[in-house]
C-alpha cells in the first residue's frame, strides 16, 4: 500500500514543521510528518499522513513565509492533484498520473448497482478515454500554470513547457516521484541528498 497524505512545499528560513499552521495539528505530528531534504534558498517538503493538511492551510502558508507554496494531494502513492498559490493569490492545479486520475475521476451512471462490475465494460473503458482525453487536454495550461507560479516564486525558468507538459503526461509508479521531477523540472535548485 502507497502513501496517502499531503507533500506540501514552500519556502522558510524555519523548518517547517515549526510553522504555527502545522504546529496546531497537536503534539503527534513529527510522528506522522517526514522531511524531505531541504532544496538549497531555503525551500522544503514535508510529507503528512492523511488527515493532517487542511485546504485553508496553503493560503496561511503563502501569506506566513511570503513566498509561492504548492500541496500534492497524493492517494496511495498512484495519484496527485497539485495546487500551486503564489503571493499574488494566482493558483494552479495539475494532476500527476493522469490515467489514474482519469479512472478516479470518471463518473458511474446512476443506474450502476454494482460499480466492480460496471468497470470490466465497454462502456467504463469508452467513460474512462473520454476522462483521459479531457484531463490530457488540460496539461497544456497546467504546465503554463506551474510555469508562471515557478517565476512567481523567484525561480530562474529553465524549463520549456514542453518537458512540464511531458511530465505531467508521465505515468509513475510512485507519484511522489512525479511530484519531485516536476519541481526538479521548474527549475527549483535540487537538494544536495537526493535520498529521502
Amino acid at each position: 500500500m502507497g502513501f496517502s497524505g499531503h507533500l506540501v512545499f514552500a519556502r522558510s528560513e524555519r523548518r517547517l514543521l515549526e510553522a504555527p499552521l502545522l504546529a496546531s495539528a497537536g503534539p503527534g505530528l513529527r510522528g506522522e510528518a517526514h522531511e524531505w531534504p531541504s532544496r538549497p534558498g531555503g525551500w522544503q517538503t514535508l510529507q503528512l499522513e492523511h488527515g493532517i493538511w487542511e485546504d485553508d492551510y496553503l493560503p496561511a502558508l503563502v501569506e506566513r513565509t511570503g513566498a509561492a507554496a504548492c500541496v500534492a494531494d497524493v492517494s496511495d502513492s498512484s495519484v496527485a492533484l497539485v495546487t500551486g498559490l503564489d503571493t499574488s493569490g494566482r493558483r494552479w492545479q495539475a494532476w500527476l498520473n493522469l490515467d489514474n486520475a482519469a479512472a478516479l475521476l470518471v463518473e458511474e451512471p446512476e443506474d450502476v448497482d454494482d460499480v466492480s462490475l460496471w468497470v470490466t465494460t465497454p462502456e467504463f473503458d469508452e467513460a474512462l478515454r473520454r476522462k483521459r482525453a479531457e484531463l490530457d487536454a488540460e496539461v497544456p495550461a497546467d504546465a503554463e500554470g506551474a510555469l508562471v507560479w515557478a517565476s512567481a516564486a523567484g525561480v530562474r525558468a529553465t524549463a520549456q513547457q514542453a518537458r512540464i507538459e511531458e511530465l505531467l503526461r508521465a505515468q509513475e509508479t510512485f507519484v511522489e516521484e512525479l511530484f519531485d521531477a516536476l519541481l526538479d523540472q521548474l527549475g527549483f535548485p535540487e537538494a544536495a541528498d537526493a535520498n529521502r
